[in-house]
């Protein structure tokens, strides 16, 4: 059984990588409505480079066994999908 402790660091790390992963969407969002295109390299390399960050954080999050592999994993595919939407929507403008 968990401590209260342990939920809250628990919670506490779900809630920062949910909310960075909202940050890198954002950042996406406004790079592809004012900057670049999807295509472009400069887009590619900063999606990669931000995809990579988040999953060094998870990775470090599960490895302090603050969160469950599973829920890392989960975190990243919605971020993925929701970032496919985003470049769909791009792409068909």
């Amino acid at each position: 059984m968990m401590t209260k402790k342990q939920i809250d660091h628990r919670e506490e790390a779900i809630t920062l990588l949910k909310e960075d992963a909202k940050r890198i969407l954002q950042l996406i969002k406004v790079q592809m409505d004012n900057l670049t295109l999807p295509q472009c390299p400069a887009y590619e390399e900063v999606l990669d480079t931000q995809m990579y960050g988040l999953s060094r954080e998870i990775n470090f999050a599960v490895r302090l066994g603050l969160i469950d592999r599973a829920e890392g994993k989960s975190l990243l595919s919605t971020l993925e999908k929701e970032l496919s939407v985003l470049h769909e929507l791009s792409t068909s403008k």
